[in-house]
């Protein structure tokens, strides 16, 4: 099969010494202001070129919306491959004079990408979905993981007829002092009737849904107390290979580097100085449509525990992993 390998027998996965943390006396319980866990909203996977990173996953077998300018204190421009309830941004830093730094109550996401931009290409942000920013913001006040100001912004969006509408976000950001090569923020959508779009949701390699993130740290259970905080999760599950927390929309993994090269066959990105964003999970419906698409594309993968795995020096420093579908996906 042209670019794709697949990997033998010996490969297949032994998890052993799963345990049910459950409730941790050291996550402070929850008030009456409490939300419901938040699902997975979008991942930032930011790169030198957009306009390459594009063409990458158009032969991915994705459908990538146009070019999008964020504002001037951002300096970023971006696109997106969107399913259902999730997305994919791709985002490069353009325009670079009326960056805002960062302060003490802001956390300027054009200043953050410049800066990860400036080491590697990858996954630099993850996005939880949020019906009500100001009270994440404060939520998140409350438990210590951030001190920002909401952030609040608007944008023209072009439809797949080629009209323009408009969209709106309002964000709210999160930091764990543990990984600061990686943000985290939730995102409030004010007109999710002008952004989400079946259109743009029908992918030749018939990926329905995102399935998990995965993260890279040495020490994997030093994250659990900000996850759960971020989350809203206070549930989480502890394997040999890391820990796990559940949302209602797919599943944040955190792996150690030995456990990453395990199971995805590739090596993970330098995590000596803090836990990194490294990989999405991506459900399919038909796998072998997903092969043969990568196939006739020329994109260099392969197969390993029943996934497709896409490596980093392919995929523009992240590690893209497709997967048959769950019946609870």
């Amino acid at each position: 099969m042209t670019g794709i390998r697949m990997a033998g027998i010996k490969d297949q996965e032994t998890v052993v010494g799963n345990q049910e943390v459950g409730m941790r006396p050291d996550i402070p319980a929850p008030d009456a202001r409490s939300r419901p866990p938040r699902g997975l909203d979008h991942i930032v996977h930011a790169v030198r070129d957009l306009d390459a990173a594009g063409e990458l996953y158009r032969r991915l077998g994705f459908m990538v919306g146009a070019r999008n300018r964020h504002p001037p204190s951002w300096g970023t421009h971006n696109r997106i491959v969107q399913l259902p309830g999730f997305f994919i941004e791709l985002l490069t830093v353009a325009e670079t004079l009326a960056i805002a730094p960062h302060s003490d109550r802001l956390f300027s996401f054009g200043a953050f990408n410049r800066d990860f931009l400036a080491k590697t290409e990858g996954l630099s942000m993850l996005a939880l979905e949020g019906g009500d920013a100001r009270a994440a913001a404060a939520a998140f006040r409350a438990a210590t993981i951030g001190d920002f100001d909401v952030f609040d912004f608007e944008r023209g969006a072009t439809r797949p007829d080629g009209s323009v509408t408009k969209v709106a976000f309002s964000l709210a950001h999160a930091r764990d002092p543990r990984a600061p090569d990686a943000a985290f923020f939730v995102c409030q959508q004010h007109y999710p009737e002008n952004f989400w779009n079946p259109a743009f949701q029908d992918h030749p390699n018939t990926a329905r849904a995102v399935a998990a993130v995965v993260l890279v740290a040495e020490n994997p259970s030093d994250h659990h107390v900000f996850l759960s905080a971020f989350t809203g999760q206070r549930e989480l599950l502890a394997t040999s290979s890391g820990v796990n927390l559940r949302t209602p929309r797919g599943v944040i993994e955190v792996m150690d580097p030995a456990a990453y090269r395990s199971h995805f066959g590739v090596e993970p990105p330098d995590a000596a100085q803090g836990a990194r964003l490294a990989a999405v999970r991506l459900a399919v419906r038909d796998f072998g449509v997903a092969i043969s698409t990568m196939q006739a594309a020329g994109i260099a993968a392969s197969v390993r525990m029943g996934r497709l795995i896409v490596p980093p020096q392919t995929a523009m420093g992240a590690t893209l992993v497709f997967e048959v579908q769950s019946q609870t996906q």
